[in-house]
């Protein structure tokens, strides 16, 4: 039987995937009936290498594809989105970073923190950088792109607002869980116009097209290296569209991005 991560895969020309399988992680590519994974040697960042072996999907636990990666957040990059929190076009991108800790795979559980007020939801197409990158031009972006993946941006809105006010951002963005990525590293994508759907136990919160990113990925990516090194590895939230909205204990939040498949995770109380 397939498992449900595996079988909400959708069908790209390369799905790089992160899984355990034996107690062993390790990257393969999962074949197009998305019934079986070709396990590799290495990473795709230092080069995959087949091994020879077959898993199957079944028989796996599909992992974040990224394993504690440097995770970038742009915020307000939807019209939509500004619209929707009553807020003017920034004149610069507003970035925040997540810590790695904040990673968690496909299946998952986003923990509700025991203090927490309202909490959001946000799914967003996430880049993952291929290769070190600096003072790339938006024309060459594609160069150091390895693939996407879908992301969700959980946010404590109480306690983003508190630091919002004196210029902060932390702990609002980056609980333990509060990021969840996956189900795998799609390499032949246009993020151009790429559908994005949010649904919290199966009603649609969010339907959007990346057509619609105030930022392009290439401009993301050029503004980003103009200023930091981006490294193999780096996921980077390209913010997310009108729609967002509370979860709670019990929920089920589903991420599913044209050409990548569906992000799955449930949430859970803090102590559960």
């Amino acid at each position: 039987m397939q498992s449900p991560a595996a079988a909400e895969i959708a069908e790209v020309s390369v799905r790089i995937v992160r899984y355990s399988v034996d107690g062993v992680h390790c990257y393969g590519e999962l074949e197009a009936s998305g019934a079986e994974i070709a396990r590799c040697e290495g990473d795709p960042f230092s080069g995959m290498r087949p091994t020879g072996e077959v898993d199957k999907a079944g028989d796996v636990t599909i992992l974040s594809p990224l394993d504690r990666p440097r995770v970038f957040g742009f915020a307000y990059n939807y019209v939509s989105h500004i619209d929707e929190t009553d807020r003017e076009v920034p004149e610069v991108p507003v970035l925040f970073m997540k810590p790695s800790t904040a990673v968690i795979g496909p299946g998952e559980s986003i923990v509700y923190p025991a203090d927490g007020e309202l909490v959001h939801f946000e799914g967003e197409l996430v880049v993952v950088i291929g290769k070190e990158a600096r003072g790339v031009k938006a024309s060459e972006a594609h160069e150091y792109i390895l693939g996407y993946t879908c992301g969700n941006d959980v946010s404590d809105r109480v306690i983003q607002r508190r630091e919002s006010a004196f210029g902060t951002l932390l702990i609002g963005k980056g609980q333990d869980t509060f990021a969840p990525l996956g189900p795998v590293i799609a390499t032949d994508l246009d993020p151009s116009r790429l559908s994005l759907t949010t649904r919290v136990n199966g009603t649609v919160k969010q339907s959007a097209s990346t057509a619609d990113l105030l930022l392009t990925v290439p401009e993301i990516i050029s503004y980003l290296s103009r200023y930091l090194t981006l490294l193999p590895g780096d996921a980077i939230m390209t913010g997310t569209p009108s729609g967002v909205g509370p979860i709670r204990p019990g929920d089920e939040v589903e991420i599913e991005i044209e050409g990548i498949g569906v992000l799955r995770n449930p949430v859970v109380a803090e102590g559960n």
